[in-house]
């Protein structure tokens, strides 16, 4: 029995009690809030060696990190590497996007290794295989899609991302519409691709029973993917985007009705004014579904400061109740993320999470700015260090310019305003 299935009927789950431990609520609002879909548990039966992380309403605003391999860089050590800095650095969770090499072998190591839940994209592995096979993805039957969708299940991925609200109708729309960047999704545009080619309805959306049944057996939670997003500012809110959201919003209610427990995916470019419109659609449209935001984005024109411009629009959209953060690197838009990037990455979308918590009067948030108020008001330079989001830059930054009086730091010296005034009494 699932997750949901035990929560509908009452039943509060030592998975449950856990998250709330962790959560700081109490074990039967994490039941409520899983029966009615606000809130869900992600680890898949089978993966044994991770805690259940909890994610969704009145919980902390959780933050993923992608890693993975690409067809031009492929090194399994370099991707549990970075799996250990993201971590460490503290991601909540972590997809693996491998698009190269051995992905199994890749996959299942990451699996093995973390000690916190991993998502995936089975499609991109699907359109690997195809080539393997000497043919193009779109002359893949929708029973191979599904025996990839299904492997990633049986290897204990805790939760994958599926574009089932690709469909015929939503793509006219966008061809109607009109877009700068069309669909920016590889998720989406490989369904797109085959839905095109072979003139027929999504898979995932036509078949979308068989999906559910293999998510119910692993208790896996299905991420319902944002193929249509917007990939710049002026895509952002369109037809398209809105259809799509329709569509998982009809296709949550249906999961939730198999005991099968969903997110909603949200768009990656979006203007900052339109960003709470945006979380206050999802929510309404999507019953409360927990949601899933790629940054967003706040403007195009920074290559190389992603990681910032992520973390603006990432804290307004989790104060406004986004209630997971996919980070950005600064490699976003010009390569694959190194080990410094994923670090850069997680903190910075750690920020945004924290700022939104704040806001959103998370129990405890609040309390970590205090203690470092009076850390700072004290000239308490170990504790506001060890306070830090990010202790060992801050130690690094201090050492690296001593100042003359340890009590002070060298940006004011002797004219140090806490210090002048007497420590702030």
């Amino acid at each position: 029995m699932t997750q949901l299935k035990h929560a509908i009927n009452g039943t509060i789950t030592n998975e449950m009690k856990q998250t709330a431990l962790k959560e700081g609520v109490e074990p039967n609002y994490i039941r409520s809030a899983l029966a009615e879909g606000t809130v869900i548990i992600t680890k898949n039966k089978s993966h044994k060696s991770i805690e259940p992380l909890a994610i969704g309403k009145g919980l902390r605003t959780k933050i993923n990190a992608n890693i993975g391999s690409s067809q031009d860089r492929v090194s399994l050590k370099e991707e549990l590497e970075k799996l250990r800095v993201a971590v460490a650095a503290g991601a909540d969770a972590v997809m693996d996007l491998s698009t190269g090499g051995p992905v199994d072998e890749i996959r299942k190591a990451i699996v093995e290794e973390s000690p916190v839940p991993i998502g995936t994209v089975p499609i991109y592995q699907a359109a690997l295989e195809a080539v393997k096979k000497g043919k193009s993805f779109v002359e893949l039957e929708a029973s191979e899609i599904f025996d990839i969708i299904e492997r990633h299940a049986e290897d204990g991925i805790d939760f994958i991302t599926v574009h089932c609200g690709v469909t015929q109708s939503s793509l006219e729309r966008i061809k109607r519409e009109g877009r700068i960047m069309g669909i920016v999704s590889r998720g989406g545009a490989l369904t797109a691709e085959w839905m095109n080619f072979n003139k027929r309805e999504n898979p995932l959306f036509e078949n979308y029973e068989r999906l559910l049944k293999i998510a119910r057996e692993y208790d896996m939670v299905l991420s319902l993917g944002d193929g249509l997003r917007p990939g710049c500012l002026a895509d952002a809110t369109d037809r398209g985007q809105i259809e799509e959201l329709v569509t998982l919003g009809e296709l949550a209610q249906k999961a939730l009705a198999e005991g099968v427990q969903v997110m909603i995916e949200g768009p990656g470019h979006v203007p900052i004014n339109q960003i709470e419109a945006n979380i206050l659609l999802q929510k309404r449209l999507c019953h409360g579904a927990p949601f899933y935001v790629l940054g967003p984005l706040v403007t195009d024109i920074a290559p190389g400061y992603d990681h910032i411009t992520s973390a603006i629009g990432g804290a307004i959209a989790g104060a406004a109740g986004a209630d997971f953060l996919c980070y950005v690197t600064p490699s976003e838009h010009l390569r694959l993320p190194s080990i410094d990037d994923v670090r850069e990455g997680v903190m910075a979308s750690k920020i945004a999470a924290h700022t939104a918590d704040i806001a959103k009067g998370v129990k405890g948030a609040m309390n970590m700015d205090i203690k470092m108020a009076r850390a700072r008001k004290s000239l308490n330079w170990d504790e506001q260090i060890r306070l830090s989001v990010d202790p060992e830059r801050a130690r690094a930054l201090r050492a690296s310019s001593p100042p003359s009086d340890k009590e002070v730091c060298t940006m004011c010296g002797s004219l140090c305003a806490i210090k002048v005034s007497g420590k702030g009494k």
